[in-house]
């Protein structure tokens, strides 16, 4: 009800019931001038003016207000349910120093906002910031009706004795309705937030809302809230209801019609008080308690547009994409199998046609008939204990001649009896089997319950998606990254079926006494192999999980099966020409066990602290001392209290005595390269203490990794070997993959390193079937390299199917 005189009311003794003819625009009126004047007068008796004035659009009203003169500014607009305006409005507050803050209350047909000027806003440690230009904009009550008047009051008021001037100015908002494809610009404030409203369109499900500026700070919080009032636009309530979260320079939301029964929503922008969610510095330090502190200028300029996300069609596409992809690696197994021959005792179908390359090792090896072989294997059965170490002191003197001789020969290390070796290295499998069970059974119902509290608190801070390319599906946030880990479980699943295919063969040959089988080759022990294939699906159900919600906590989801499987590679490059003393399964899972334990830490605590990084470079170091030794002598030392009497010994007989040099120039010249890497990386670990340590462990195991197997491979070329044709695709092929996979994994649409707002700012568009982002591309062309290096590992030594094993070199 409008009003056209002053009305005056006087503090009565008791409060009274509004009569029920005054109609409720009047009754409220009433209402708040009696709790005004029992709740505010100085003293008893006081008399308080309450005045109401018919006010318009778009004219700025300079006013004064002080504690018995209450105003009321009263407007009426036209609400239309085709179109929608907002209105917004702004205060102003003219004086330096106030003694009492002025009261807004705005008063509407299903709302109420209120909130004083100057609007103290406060940030960490209870920082305060005082701001006396203040704008809002009012939310709109959904109407019925194809047109409506409503009427909205703003009531001004004040507890100062002193008379206090402020402009008030309401105006419309001519671009509240945002259009889709459409970027509008606008300018934003911590006392300014500014919202919007967007309509889906008819046949638009799911759309992304993209936010964009060119500065990074102030840091802002962007949020997508249902059409509701009241509407939360302020630092300190932005997070109450619906999803938000911090930016910098980008932000991009993800909407769903589904989520919002009247297929509309708001697009909330909110510039914070402080820049330190951002990444930003605390640039105020408070002296004293509740100390008011000047904010500066913290206007920020930034553009809205919304864009229809893809549609069904697209993730039908994407999926038959990507099961299309890793079925042809079957098919192409398959037609391989079908036309390549069988080898020397048809073993398996990665064998190789034409002549298969004896290479006479003499230089090294001492020639020997199949029947001096039976010989030795018969002279030494009472060696057969899955113990490396044995009980009788001649045996025990006997490795020490074999395995100290300056030149090796694969029968030397290939002494023990095969079926306890064969059940030795299936631990592996069996281990790692149940290392998974129990991995992964706590790690998906954590990565469920991390997207539950997503879900539900609508935090988007807590998951570092690539947010300009995250497709959701169901409760899922980022389906693609998901489903692009698809190949992981595919491949590593095809890898089990070709070493079961080999496995079965090699078993048939030798139930045959098939004597290649028995006496000629790389002794054919497969437990590891199916370790490794095990960890690459892993790998992939992991990787899954983590890309659920990727974050710094759970990012060893990610990496633990990547440091299993460069642990197993290692372990089979070695088992080959070293069967007898290779590593067990409980001692490799111990030390895999360490290495994520040391992932863990340096996660946690890593970052910045110098004592741990002090701590892990000796025991780096250390570590490489201990196993060089191993591998140097071949098991075939102590560590006892007399180790630095031997180390003082040999250092004095050796190299200053007699200065000779060393007996096995090949593995020195290897381990002095693996040392000189490792002492390396533990220098630049130390110098520049990389944020992510879980990547910088992983480093260093695939740098240990790719240097054992290239000395491998030219180890085995300068003994006169040769690799086969169809190995020498699988590396070529491996190699240019793994290229391209690389370049994928170091565009970096995200880190966890950095705050989440910082972080958006590496966010970029899908770059393949409007589906998959540069991380999905990583992870289909890893999958496929780790696939074909799992084949070199193989498939590497088949042409020595057919050389006896004392004229096979061990390096």
């Amino acid at each position: 009800m409008v009003l056209r005189s002053y009305w005056k009311c006087r503090l009565k003794s008791s409060c009274f019931p509004a009569p029920r003819w005054i109609r409720p625009g009047l009754a409220a009126l009433f209402w708040f001038c009696v709790t005004q004047l029992v709740c505010g007068a100085g003293a008893l008796g006081e008399n308080k003016f309450v005045r109401q004035k018919n006010a318009e659009f778009d004219v700025t009203y300079n006013d004064t207000v002080k504690s018995n003169n209450q105003t009321i500014y009263a407007f009426n607009h036209t609400i239309s349910r085709n179109k929608t305006e907002g209105v917004r409005v702004t205060v102003d507050v003219m004086q330096q120093h106030l003694e009492s803050p002025i009261l807004f209350v705005i008063r509407q047909k299903q709302a109420v906002m209120s909130f004083q000027v100057p609007l103290i806003l406060r940030g960490l440690y209870q920082r305060k910031y005082p701001y006396k230009h203040v704008g809002r904009t009012l939310c709109q009550p959904p109407t019925r009706a194809a047109s409506e008047t409503q009427y909205f009051f703003v009531d001004v008021s004040t507890l100062s004795s002193q008379e206090t001037n402020f402009q008030l100015r309401v105006s419309r908002v001519e671009s509240f309705t945002l259009q889709t494809d459409r970027k509008f610009s606008f300018a934003a404030s911590p006392s300014q937030p500014q919202f919007f409203k967007y309509v889906f369109p008819d046949g638009v499900d799911t759309v992304i809302v993209k936010v964009n500026s060119d500065v990074n700070f102030p840091c802002s919080v962007m949020s997508v809230q249902d059409i509701q009032c009241p509407v939360y636009d302020l630092d300190n309530n932005v997070a109450f209801i619906g999803m938000y979260q911090t930016m910098t320079k980008k932000g991009a939301i993800t909407v769903q019609r589904k989520d919002f029964p009247s297929n509309s929503f708001y697009v909330v922008v909110v510039v914070k008080t402080e820049d330190e969610a951002c990444g930003g510095p605390l640039r105020f330090y408070p002296l004293q308690p509740d100390e008011l502190i000047d904010a500066g200028n913290r206007t920020k300029d930034l553009d809205v547009v919304v864009s229809p996300a893809i549609n069904s069609e697209k993730y039908v596409i994407g999926m038959l994409f990507c099961l299309g992809i890793f079925l042809s690696f079957y098919v192409l197994t398959l037609l391989v199998a079908c036309k390549t021959p069988a080898s020397p005792y048809e073993y398996g179908s990665f064998g190789e046609s034409g002549a298969d390359i004896s290479i006479s090792l003499s230089l090294f090896c001492s020639e020997r008939s199949l029947d001096s072989v039976a010989r030795s294997r018969q002279e030494s059965l009472s060696s057969v204990e899955e113990d490396d170490y044995d009980t009788l002191e001649d045996i025990d003197s006997d490795k020490n001649i074999v395995r100290t001789k300056k030149y090796l020969c694969v029968s030397d290390l290939a002494r023990k009896d095969k079926r306890i070796l064969s059940k030795k290295y299936q631990i592996y499998f069996w281990n790692i089997a149940t290392i998974a069970v129990f991995y992964a059974l706590p790690v998906i119902q954590l990565v469920i319950t991390y997207q539950t509290v997503v879900n539900v608190t609508g935090n988007q801070d807590i998951c570092y998606y690539n947010f300009l390319c995250a497709h959701p599906l169901g409760a899922l946030s980022a389906f693609n990254n998901i489903l692009s880990n698809l190949g992981y479980v595919m491949l590593g699943l095809l890898f089990l079926l070709i070493v079961f295919k080999r496995d079965v063969t090699h078993s048939r040959a030798l139930l045959r006494n098939d004597l290649n089988a028995l006496e000629c080759g790389i002794p054919k022990h497969f437990g590891v192999y199916y370790a490794m294939g095990t960890a690459l699906m892993m790998e992939g159900l992991l990787s899954a999980c983590y890309h659920v919600c990727p974050n710094y906590t759970n990012f060893q989801f990610d990496t633990s099966f990547m440091y299993m499987i460069a642990g197993l590679c290692m372990l089979k490059l070695y088992q080959k020409r070293h069967p007898d003393i290779n590593a067990s399964a409980y001692t490799a899972y111990a030390c895999l066990a360490a290495v994520i334990f040391f992932s863990v830490l340096g996660v946690v605590f890593g970052r910045g602290n110098m004592v741990f990084w002090i701590v892990f470079s000796v025991i780096h170091i250390l570590a490489t001392l201990l196993l060089s030794t191993q591998l140097y002598y071949m098991g075939r030392w102590r560590l006892d209290a007399g180790i630095m009497r031997r180390i003082v010994y040999v250092i004095y007989t050796d190299c200053i005595r007699q200065c000779s040099g060393p007996m096995y120039i090949d593995r020195m010249v290897l381990l002095v390269m693996g040392n000189i890497v490792n002492w390396s990386l533990a220098a630049y670990g130390l110098i520049e203490r990389p944020n992510d340590f879980a990547s910088y462990l992983l480093a260093i195991a695939i740098c240990n990794l790719l240097l054992y197997f290239a000395f491998y491979i030219i180890m085995k070329l300068r003994s006169g070997e040769r690799i086969k044709c169809l190995p020498v695709v699988c590396i070529l092929f491996t190699a240019v993959v793994w290229g391209f996979a690389l370049y994928f994994f170091f565009q970096g649409l995200s880190t966890w390193q950095k705050t989440p707002a910082e972080s958006r700012e590496h966010n970029r568009d899908c770059i393949l079937l409007s589906f998959f982002d540069d991380h999905d591309i990583w992870h289909f062309l890893s999958s496929i390299a780790m696939f074909g290096s799992f084949l070199v590992l193989l498939t590497m030594d088949d042409d020595l199917d057919t050389v006896q094993r004392d004229k096979i070199y061990v390096f």
